[in-house]
């Protein structure tokens, strides 16, 4: 036994007389994946199979290099089917003769047989996400060691079983992957409650006693530690048996205006209930709760407090990459507190009831959670079932931030169970059937966003996809969720929904060199990577879902320092929260800060926000305005632009040097020179063939190429216009209606100007592409909107300002490099390209001007629903850009945003086209 093992023992036996009237808890294995025991262990098949060695507990066991991996998609003829042997040894105290002592498994994965000194502690336990005891009181031996063994089968014998829990879309352990620990208990003891606290204060429980007791008594307590109200007691003789031995005692009564309990404002209270024998107390055991009412108004919605609620929620599975479904308490607050950070309240638990401490901590930091009995797309049978019910029920039933119960998922609904929750909830909190409609709520899973045959918008039930936008590498998520809440939020039937999902399922592959596998693109659906890594889509889902909105406002002239906003909280008023100004001149450093009065605004309603900027506030750059909640974390901070591109460009293009332009005509080129760099133009189309300057090639090159569109530049001359040359196409609206000017400067800067139409009335790209090798580039310094890169259906989540990026390669959700270099960066106003050889800078005087950098690599599947496209070339600048896709949705079906690009040709009138100027520097001072 460790020395940790020993120290423990030692200070159960010093406490035990102490707290002989409290249940006593002894870990046989460590808490959780930064707390483990070695125990003895041997796999029947798989990695480092047949024979005996350790394994830490809890974990699964394929992380510690036994067995075999297996996503649940794989074919039953090939999927792992070994079994785990366990065997661990240890010593009860002395102090506990006498009492109750029950082995506790908080989850097995999957059927388990568990050993007392060589004797059946009880029926083999089938179902990995449930806690399970057995009472070895009578198979203990006290003064000596007692052995427990465990075999735990990693496919179950139940069929029913694996069709819940092992055929799904995610991957699939084994293992004794929660804690094991022993409680003791007073013969005569309180089993478990079952409790009910309203928002109007009533509150209600029902306790279940075993042994000889007369008085059951309750004393709340406030979270400074004082009590709270008087003491409820119920005596023995209101009392009714029931069908394991215990008696059932009912207790209630009312508190006066109790904090109420809600995602903003998680107030909880500790209830401690003592038991009572001849006046002596027996047994006492404390439970967290919160006063809160949840009521669902059929055609109507689901409120809390009286409030209706909309969900910003998101699906989550209990993982991490070194330890799969092991995980710590410390775990489930960096979950909750990431997922709260991206301005959620709301968590849906996929697809199994999760661990003990996340429900806590749910409870704690303010999640509303929809708990979830196990079925992915098959279900328990009754039998099995309604025991999985009644220990699920039994565990988290008094959890204040489950507000929902969810049967199964996608078909995986057994009915037979639908009547046992609210029989099994003293709250009687309703039960949905997820991607179903059922019950009042149409849940549908992956609806388009004009979706509707006698639902959604065109039926009666409350509307709350308890799955959608599913992610898939870049996809799904913060792209489409704009277009997706507008609608939700003006939609009177809507509850909000859960996106899908919270983090990448990439596991560390102990038998292929640790590496990190997602399984292709099946647990590539994270809004985070497998280490939390934020993806573009954290940031939008953080803006969109923030519960202070502001209107658009451009920053003229004539502001007067009032922003519009609305305050989107249920329950908080904005005067609780704090704003924080920001100016910043990007070329001086220069920066002033103030803080702004809250406004007094009321939940769900709109007002202003007054902003007292000084009066040279036009000398800034950018207003950043940050929003801090009550509990001390930023919401957001807005970027509101106040340089503008034109203005910019003029103090960063040079046109004055001493040297004059000169141009000459090389076989089928135009080569310009001045000031020590060259540049070669095609004679046919005015294309940039090749820049050179004294330090050599700038291999920058073939354009500006139109995309989607002709170029069909054509009739290329050339003119002196004062020291400027000019070389230009002539228009005709039949066969050359785009055109194109360059202007060489005499300080060896160029201007570009491209007059287009696009090709289509719908496209995918307007702009124009240029040719760089992608091997020659490092990396960008850039002013605009970053550092993340965009879609056209996801363009929050980003803040103006100059940021560097460094090349890299990553493909989001199979590499974790983030943000991504490869793609589109919106509001370019300039760009330095950071070479191996020599840079250069490329500066526009056109507002809203997106920057593409190189292409991700393409993908696409047999529905062509996620496939990132890119322009040809390989930089662009550009005027519109593409959407993306889900991997259940083609891109334009994900709301307006994500449609093509709109533009009606005019008849190719030269007034109407799209006009984009660029300027150009390739001169060698961008080395500086």
């Amino acid at each position: 036994m460790k020395l940790r093992s020993i120290l423990s023992f030692i200070l159960l036996i010093l406490f035990s007389t102490v707290y002989a009237q409290q249940t006593e808890h002894y870990y046989l294995s460590g808490t959780g994946n930064d707390n483990t025991v070695k125990w003895d262990f041997f796999s029947t098949g798989g990695m480092n199979s047949g024979k005996w060695s350790t394994i830490a507990v809890p974990s699964n066991w394929e992380l510690q290099g036994f067995g075999k991996y297996d996503y649940g998609f794989a074919k039953d003829s090939v999927r792992g089917k070994e079994q785990g042997l366990y065997k661990y040894k240890f010593k009860v105290p002395n102090g506990w003769k006498g009492k109750k002592i029950n082995i506790v498994f908080e989850g097995s994965m999957t059927d388990t047989e568990v050993k007392i000194n060589g004797k059946s502690a009880g029926p083999i336990h089938q179902g990995a996400f449930y806690v399970f005891r057995y009472d070895i009181t009578n198979l203990l031996k006290y003064g000596t060691d007692n052995l427990l063994e465990a075999k735990v089968s990693k496919h179950s014998a139940n069929q029913s079983v694996n069709e819940a829990e092992r055929k799904a879309d995610f991957w699939i352990f084994g293992g004794i992957f929660r804690p094991v620990f022993l409680e003791a208990l007073p013969v005569s003891h309180i089993d478990r409650v079952a409790i009910d606290a309203k928002a109007d204060g009533q509150f209600k429980a029902e306790a279940f006693v075993k042994g000889n007791a007369d008085k059951l008594t309750v004393q709340l307590y406030a979270a400074d530690g004082k009590k709270y109200g008087a003491a409820l007691s119920a005596d023995l003789n209101k009392t009714a048996s029931n069908k394991n031995g215990s008696a059932l005692m009912n207790i209630s009564g009312t508190f006066s205006t109790p904090e109420l309990w809600s995602s903003e404002f998680p107030n909880l209270y500790t209830a401690t209930f003592t038991l009572y024998h001849k006046n002596k107390v027996v047994h006492t055991l404390s439970k967290k709760i919160g006063f809160r009412t949840i009521v669902v108004k059929p055609r109507d919605g689901i409120f809390v407090n009286g409030v209706k609620i909309k969900f910003k929620g998101v699906n989550r599975h209990s993982f991490r990459p070194a330890s799969g479904r092991t995980l710590s308490k410390k775990n489930s607050i960096e979950d909750v507190e990431l997922i709260k950070a991206m301005n959620m309240n709301a968590v849906r638990m996929s697809h199994y009831p999760p661990d003990g401490h996340f429900l806590d901590v749910c409870d704690s930091l303010g999640l509303y959670v929809m708990d979830e009995l196990a079925g992915w797309h098959g279900h328990y049978d009754t039998q099995t079932g309604t025991k999985l019910l009644k220990e699920m029920m039994s565990h988290n039933v008094n959890h204040p931030s489950i507000v929902i119960w969810a049967n199964g998922n996608e078909g995986g609904h057994n009915r037979d169970l639908d009547p046992l929750f609210a029989q099994l909830d003293i709250q009687k909190r309703h039960v949905i059937h997820p991607w179903e409609d059922f019950n009042g709520f149409d849940t549908q899973h992956y609806r388009e966003y004009n979706y509707g045959i006698g639902n959604y918008r065109h039926g009666h039930s409350i509307v709350m996809p308890t799955e959608f936008l599913h992610g898939m590498f870049d996809g799904g998520h913060g792209a489409g969720l704009e277009d997706y809440w507008n609608d939700m939020l003006s939609n009177p039937l809507s509850a909000g929904g859960f996106l899908w999902d919270f983090a990448d399922q990439g596991v560390v592959r102990t038998d292929k060199n640790n590496i990190i596998d997602a399984d292709g693109s099946r647990g590539a659906d994270g809004i985070v990577g497998p280490y939390h890594e934020k993806e573009g889509s954290y940031f939008a889902i953080k803006e969109i879902w923030s519960p202070v909105f502001f209107e658009r406002r451009e920053m003229t002239p004539g502001f007067d320092g009032v922003f519009n906003i609305e305050n989107r909280y249920h329950f908080a008023n904005l005067n609780a929260c704090t704003f924080d100004w920001k100016l910043t001149n990007f070329k001086t450093k220069e920066t002033l800060k103030g803080k702004a009065l809250a406004p007094d605004i009321k939940p769900l309603e709109k007002g202003k926000l007054n902003v007292a900027l000084p009066a040279n506030w036009t000398a800034f750059d950018v207003l950043y305005i940050k929003a801090t909640d009550f509990h001390g974390k930023e919401l957001y901070t807005w970027s509101f632009p106040i340089t503008l591109p034109n203005k910019e460009a003029l103090a960063l293009v040079k046109k004055e040097g001493v040297s004059a332009v000169k141009i000459q005509e090389k076989d089928s080129l135009y080569v310009t020179t001045v000031n020590g760099i060259t540049v070669s133009f095609s004679k046919k189309t005015g294309v940039l063939r090749e820049v050179k300057n004294e330090k050599g090639i700038i291999p920058f090159s073939n354009g500006p190429i139109i995309q989607q569109g002709a170029t069909n530049f054509r009739n290329i001359t050339h003119r002196m216009e004062g020291k400027n040359l000019v070389i230009e196409s002539s228009f005709d609206r039949k066969e050359a209606y785009n055109t194109l000017q360059w202007t060489i400067y005499p300080s060896g800067m160029l201007k570009l100007n491209v007059k287009y139409f696009p090709a289509e009335y719908l496209t995918n790209f307007i702009g124009i592409n240029f040719s760089f090798p992608e091997d020659q580039i490092k990396g960008v310094e850039y002013m605009g909107r970053g550092p993340h890169r965009v879609w056209k259906n996801r363009m929050k989540g980003n803040e103006f300002g100059i940021w560097k990026k460094d090349y890299n390669n990553t493909e989001t959700g199979e590499s974790w490099v983030y943000p991504e270099f490869k793609g589109y960066h919106s509001n370019m106003y300039w760009c330095k390209f950071i070479t191996k050889d020599q840079p250069f800078t490329v500066i526009t005087e056109n507002e809203d001007i997106f920057l593409r950098l190189f292409s991700a690599a393409w993908k696409t599947d047999q529905w062509h629903n996620y496939e990132p496209h890119f322009p040809s070339g390989d930089i662009s600048f550009m005027h519109g850009i593409p959407g993306i896709g889900t991997k259940t949705q083609r891109k334009d079906r994900t709301g307006p945003m994500s449609m093509q690009n709109i533009f009606y040709d005019y008849e190719k009138e030269p007034a109407r086209a799209l006009d984009m100027t660029l300027y150009f520097d390739f001169s060698t001072s961008n080395s500086n």
